[in-house]
């Protein structure tokens, strides 16, 4: 072990179904517990079953957090290019982080999931596309913070004119001048290229630990390709979780979300604490400083506690 301590974040997917209140009540949890954040996906359309209740927006539900927590602090993992302008975004992630305190994180990937999109009206680019959009996205919102006025940009999908990039963000230790921003993926070239540019996170996504390895060695070389410090990169992982004090309780926690014991234990964090314990130390001595905790049953708050009792104290 390095002796760092790894922060650990409560990551949830509300589009498989769950209300405004269920969030609350994992997140009110998680900031008692002393989990490091509450993030979310952003995303309108379940990914199987039958997705009721429906969907929430990621950032109402987090502008209603940020009042009714205390502490913990919320983001998105990852907001999609693709659902907002860039100039409303920015001031939408800056009011929450006002309405916070100073406690959101920005996440912003490129879109994926065509489906959504269809069933919601929203206009699905090639991914070519999708990519040039998100570099100027992540360009125009981290300029528009860090401006004193007058922010002008001019790019092949969106133009901006003596803007005077209000409001800004409480916390403005990103990178940028900011709110912290997070890119991830598993892309080769572009996605490392972004990160290094714009991010003050990368994240890698439900990949093997060899995968996500290969990917954080691609960001680092895309830092150093524009002299930009690889230790000023923070990495991170996002894994599902499925843990149980016996291997009874982790076969229940398995089936309660319809995964198999043996996948989750090759592919997530999964078995008993001391199992998972082992796991976080190879995450955080390969360099990862935070995991994202994919909590898929939103109802079983004691796996919540488990993991702060058993795991936490011991990365």
């Amino acid at each position: 072990m390095t002796g760092e301590k790894t922060d650990l974040r409560i990551f949830t997917e509300p589009q498989q179904g769950a209300t405004y209140d269920d969030l609350l009540a994992v997140a009110r949890e998680a900031e008692e517990l002393g989990y490091g954040a509450f993030f979310r996906s952003d995303h309108y359309l379940t990914m199987g079953g039958d997705g009721l209740p429906g969907p929430t927006d990621a950032w109402t539900t987090l502008a209603g957090l940020a009042r009714e927590t205390r502490s913990i602090r919320l983001g998105t993992l990852v907001t999609s290019a693709t659902f907002r302008h860039p100039g409303p975004l920015a001031v939408q992630v800056a009011q929450v982080d006002q309405m916070s305190g100073g406690r959101v994180d920005l996440g912003l990937g490129s879109g994926w999931f065509e489906a959504e999109h269809r069933a919601y009206g929203i206009p699905f680019p090639s991914l070519k596309e999708r990519f040039e959009k998100l570099g100027e996205q992540l360009e125009l919102i981290t300029g528009l913070w860090a401006t004193e006025g007058g922010y002008s940009f001019d790019g092949t999908h969106y133009q901006v004119t003596d803007s005077p990039g209000l409001p800004k963000p409480v916390n403005r230790s990103g990178r940028a001048g900011g709110v912290p921003v997070l890119v991830g993926g598993s892309g080769k070239r572009k996605t490392p290229a972004l990160a290094a540019r714009f991010a003050d996170e990368f994240n890698t996504p439900f990949a093997a630990f060899e995968d996500a390895l290969v990917q954080n060695d691609r960001v680092r070389a895309a830092c150093e390709a524009i002299d930009r410090d690889p230790a000023s990169m923070t990495l991170s992982a996002a894994l599902v979780l499925c843990v149980g004090e016996d291997e009874a309780e982790v076969a229940r926690r398995a089936a309660a979300i319809g995964r198999e014991v043996p996948e989750l234990r090759e592919n997530g964090l999964a078995g008993t604490p001391e199992e998972v314990v082992e796991k976080i130390a190879r995450y955080t001595e390969a360099g990862h400083s935070r995991l994202y905790l994919q909590v898929l049953d939103l109802a079983d708050l004691d796996h919540l506690r488990l993991v702060a009792e058993q795991v936490m104290p011991h990365v």
